[in-house]
């Protein structure tokens, strides 16, 4: 048992690179884009700290040059995901039982490897894979990855923390007792930090979890597995799966010991399971817990006395990083009648000057969206539009 009350390391935000001309960073992620650009994936899911390979293989291939094979990952089906839960349930009497500075330690060193020695490859891995440039990564993968690990951390402590009163002659103490169960963590492919939270979040606070990464976000999630091995997680405390989503679903929300839910994702299918997860629920041990993120209606809202240049920069910017493919991109504006045509006709401008291609050219502001799919649907918009 520990013998003291330890102080956290000071927790600050993860300082941004600019990745300018010359710099040292730029030079070590265009290495590593060289490095990691000649392919050879062979992505395995991890199951109880095991490598699983099944055989049907699905292809990586970055987005903004869908010609060229990355490599492969293994497909799992609905019996990986009983193996997922098996071993999270398997792991969860120690993990718990572990107390909460080396848990908090495990997810302290992970943020110190992603800033450290692994910052390039989580750079070029999601630039490559989700077709990020420099900027739009650095501030995902990086930045807000460790600052997610790190507050988490903090936030764990103030938590524990929060203790009730006593009466005089009694000693009142609260435990903050992880879920009866296990997580199901299902992450989407717009950020690496994302997916790497929703899984580690939970398993921060004494949980074990089944994590479920989107079908085109494989490669960075496997990334973040390997660093929180390397970082000291037990085995099975979290098991990555690349299965079906329909599949993983029909398992999880069927299984007795389903504790909570941690989504990132659209609105549609966060409704859909909340829908299926009401309809199941006395089949459960407890009651779940159900946490979502989905899209909105971002605006801009202009006061008319707002700088015309500078509205004109949020919705370019707003509207565009990262192809809008945001929870938060702007897709709507107010701008009053006085500055519209001045907004406007810089909107215009700022869109003729971005260049769009490949991510490697580091002076492409946009790039590839993620999919066929997602490339249809928004040439459908613009089709319909003329």
């Amino acid at each position: 048992m520990p013998k003291g009350i330890y102080q956290l390391p000071g927790v600050k935000n993860e300082p941004v690179k600019s990745y300018a001309p010359g710099s040292p960073e730029r030079s070590a992620l265009k290495q590593k884009l060289d490095e990691l650009n000649k392919g050879g994936l062979d992505l395995p899911m991890v199951i109880g700290g095991k490598e699983v390979r099944t055989g049907n293989l699905h292809d990586i291939r970055p987005p903004h040059n869908h010609g060229h094979l990355l490599g492969h990952y293994h497909q799992g089906d609905k019996s990986h995901v009983q193996m997922a839960i098996d071993a999270a349930l398997k792991a969860k009497p120690a993990w718990e039982a572990m107390n909460w500075e080396s848990r908090a330690a495990i997810f302290l060193k992970a943020a110190e490897l992603i800033a450290g020695p692994y910052r390039s490859t989580f750079n070029a891995v999601t630039m490559i894979g989700q077709s990020k440039n420099a900027f739009q990564s650095e501030i995902d993968a990086v930045c807000e990855l460790v600052d997610f690990y790190r507050y988490n951390v903090k936030n764990m402590v103030e938590i524990y923390g929060m203790q009730p009163n006593s009466s005089p002659g009694i000693w009142n103490r609260m435990v903050w007792r992880p879920l009866e169960g296990f997580i199901f963590a299902l992450t989407p492919f717009n950020f690496t930090s994302i997916a790497g939270n929703l899984g580690g979040a939970p398993a921060l606070m004494g949980n074990t979890v089944v994590w479920k990464p989107s079908r085109t976000a494989v490669w960075p999630a496997h990334l973040i597995m390997q660093v929180l091995q390397e970082a000291g997680l037990p085995d099975g405390v979290i098991n990555l799966v690349y299965a079906g989503g329909r599949e993983a679903a029909e398992v999880v929300f069927n299984h007795r010991e389903f504790a909570g839910l941690h989504f990132t994702g659209s609105t549609a299918v966060f409704n859909g399971m909340w829908s299926t997860l009401a309809g199941n629920i006395g089949r459960y041990k407890s009651y779940p817990r159900i946490v979502g993120e989905t899209g909105g209606k971002d605006y801009i809202l202009a006061d008319k006395t707002a700088n015309a240049k500078q509205v004109a920069t949020a919705i370019t910017r707003g509207a565009f990083e990262y192809q809008g493919q945001k929870c938060s991109a702007a897709s709507r504006a107010y701008i009053p009648t006085n500055l519209w045509e001045e907004v406007k006709q810089h909107v215009t401008e700022d869109l003729a000057k971005i260049k769009t291609g490949v991510v490697e050219d580091f002076s492409n502001f946009v790039n590839a969206v993620i999919d066929e799919e997602s490339f249809n649907k928004l040439a459908g918009v613009i089709d319909d539009a003329k």
